[in-house]
């Protein structure tokens, strides 16, 4: 008997792991807050590694799909230090290990491939109780609710079936990115295009940084990082665009105008994103019918691992679930096993490479770590 999967949250992670229960032929139910698709923007673009992402398509069925979004040339990478001399200067070398893509087209390449009805919008959870024997009932704000065989949380940083298997809670790590984008790049700001080169640039300092990324598109994606208490950043009013701007800017004086006009000539209104993480050891005793992905079970710094790791851990945990199809408990404890020693390596890795931006030898300890 197929085991029936219900999944609360239609991320990459989650979704990944609903095509590789599809694959298999087993029945699951992706339940999405969100009402649609295109409901928002779904962030910017991503490196898919090829020892955890690119696998997870691989077992998903998508590697042709995956390959027709690629950005070329994406994985170009430069560092600067804040007058703008640029330190580090990495081309694309086209080995595809890191290749970029939107995170919006990978989900959008996701969702396509599973059958209709799915994913089932504008399901936001409100609470889950255990009906015993691992079964779960769960009630979304639209007043329905549906019970499940086998509950995994995919629902990230905030997730709502987290407190059935654990009491930690995202904790902010003291740094913050503020989002801009710039449109139309090398036309109208063309000295930041040049700036920012073909793929991936850092211009790291001592506490504070800012970071860029073409698009395709012709499009800048800009993340500021500033070290910074909560109550500094809460103290921005970010719906006064031209005052949060201005206040953001003012931290970067002196700095480079090709680098700061990522700041001041941003065309949309900066977006303030508090660092939260879960413990780097975080884990949970087995509780029956129930198990966490990605940002749920493992939120850390970013560090280009993140959306890998959500979908190795959807495919990771459909390939067990395939593997044991009438012993739920064997299928989630082959999984966790395996994924509570691979999120603390990589949880460890990421605040590592977030201290190495930031501490007081920035820029030249993210070019030792680049350069190995």
């Amino acid at each position: 008997m197929t085991t029936p999967v219900t999944i609360i949250g239609a991320g990459l992670g989650g979704l990944t792991l609903a095509r590789v229960l599809h694959v298999h032929g087993i029945p699951a139910t992706v339940y999405e807050a969100e009402p649609s698709a295109e409901a928002r923007t779904q962030g910017g673009q991503l490196d898919i590694h090829d020892y955890n992402g690119q696998l997870a398509l691989e077992a998903a069925g998508l590697t042709e799909e995956f390959r027709a979004i690629i950005h070329e040339g994406g994985e170009a990478t430069r560092v600067l230090d804040q007058h703008g001399k640029v330190l580090l200067d990495e081309p694309d070398d086209g080995n595809g290990g890191r290749p970029e893509v939107l995170r919006g087209d990978l989900r959008r390449i996701l969702i396509d491939s599973l059958p209709a009805g799915t994913v089932q919008w504008g399901k936001k959870l409100t609470g889950v109780s255990a009906l015993g024997d691992g079964r779960h009932e769960l009630e979304f704000t639209d007043g329905s609710s549906v019970s499940s065989e086998l509950l995994v949380g995919a629902d990230g940083a905030w997730s709502r079936v987290r407190p059935l298997l654990s009491d930690a809670e995202p904790e902010y790590v003291g740094t913050t990115f503020i989002e801009t984008y710039l449109y139309d790049a090398d036309e109208r700001h063309s000295a930041a295009a040049e700036a920012v080169g073909d793929g991936g640039m850092f211009a790291p300092a001592p506490s504070k940084g800012i970071s860029a990324h073409r698009e395709a598109g012709n499009i800048l994606h800009t993340y500021v990082q500033l070290n910074c208490p909560a109550e500094w950043i809460s103290g921005i009013d970010f719906t006064d665009v031209t005052a949060a701007t201005a206040r953001v800017a003012a931290e970067f004086d002196g700095w480079a105008p090709e680098l700061t006009a990522l700041i001041t000539d941003g065309e949309t209104a900066p977006v303030p994103r508090a660092i939260h993480t879960l413990p780097t050891r975080h884990r949970w005793d087995r509780v029956p019918g129930v198990t966490l992905l990605g940002d749920a079970a493992h939120l850390m710094p970013p560090s280009g691992e993140g959306a890998n790791l959500a979908m190795f851990d959807g495919a990771e945990l459909g390939k067990a679930i395939a593997a044991h199809p009438d012993d739920i408990e064997a299928a989630l404890a082959t999984y966790e096993e395996a994924m509570f020693p691979r999120s603390e390596s990589e949880a460890e890795d990421a605040r590592l490479l977030m201290a190495l931006c930031l501490d007081d030898r920035a820029p030249h300890s993210l070019i030792d770590f680049l350069t190995g």
